[in-house]
């Protein structure tokens, strides 16, 4: 695996992340939610930040780009349709496109929905893909800009990954998307099981990302509007699953 990665707890339920190309010793952040703690973790391990890949433009992913490009002079590229809002952007990426990491590369994916531009990064190579706010564990981000459509065909390209790849979200959400997804999906034994030891890796303090796209296909309800069980649960048997999508997105914003 060419790639050493280190995640971190940061803000409320952030994660931040750090990446480094061991064939060349290049870092990036992906996105830069705490700069404080970013420096921190480099500064441990002993490492220089060379770049920031940021998702999207929400200050909790790009907020921290000036206070690190100050102190380290690194490259920052970020979403092409949220340019004007990345602070500090060098380099703007879109769909198909290879970001290169020292040795390594990701491949860019276009996922609007959460917001516009809203893009990930997959380092097919490692198996691993930084998804931001698009995908969570059991979730998917809030349609603050986009569309039901938009979104449920952004989660189809990170549902047609290799299902081993390992989805670095943003935030630590799943316990109470797992609340919310049983609501959706009574009769998932997977998902049954799954929320028993998301319960005790909460208790132990012990986080629940990453997780996989497998994982995700045989538990999410927000990958799983096609499925029949789930399309029973609502009343939307034969439904057009972006339909059902979208009633999954609105009964999830109202969840408590």
């Amino acid at each position: 695996m060419p790639i050493d990665i280190r995640q971190f707890p940061c803000l409320a339920d952030n994660y931040g992340y750090l990446i480094r190309d061991r064939e060349t010793g290049a870092v990036a952040a992906i996105d830069t939610p705490d700069p404080a703690a970013i420096n921190a973790v480099l500064e441990r391990e002993g490492w220089a930040l060379t770049h920031i890949l940021n998702t999207h433009w929400h200050p909790d992913h790009a907020g921290g780009n000036q206070a690190l490009k100050e102190r380290w002079g690194c490259r920052i590229i970020g979403p092409k349709g949220e340019a004007a809002k990345i602070p500090e952007i060098d380099e703007e990426a879109d769909e198909g496109d290879l970001i290169r990491l020292g040795a390594s590369t990701a491949v860019v994916r276009a996922t609007p929905g959460h917001t516009l531009g809203h893009i990930v990064y997959h380092f097919a190579e490692d198996g691993a893909a930084f998804v931001g706010d698009t995908i969570f564990a059991l979730g998917c981000g809030r349609l603050f800009e986009g569309t039901p459509a938009q979104m449920h065909a952004s989660l189809a390209k990170i549902a047609a990954m290799p299902p081993e790849t390992k989805l670095y979200c943003a935030h630590e959400y799943t316990e109470a998307n797992a609340r919310f997804a049983v609501t959706v999906d009574p009769g998932n034994e997977a998902l049954a099981r799954r929320y028993d030891g998301i319960k005790k890796l909460r208790a132990a303090g012990e986080p629940t990302v990453p997780s996989t796209v497998g994982d995700e296909l045989a538990t999410n309800p927000f990958l799983r509007a096609k499925d029949v069980s789930v399309q029973q649960a609502l009343g939307m048997a034969g439904v057009d699953p972006v339909a059902v999508f979208a009633e999954i997105r609105k009964r999830k914003d109202g969840f408590r």
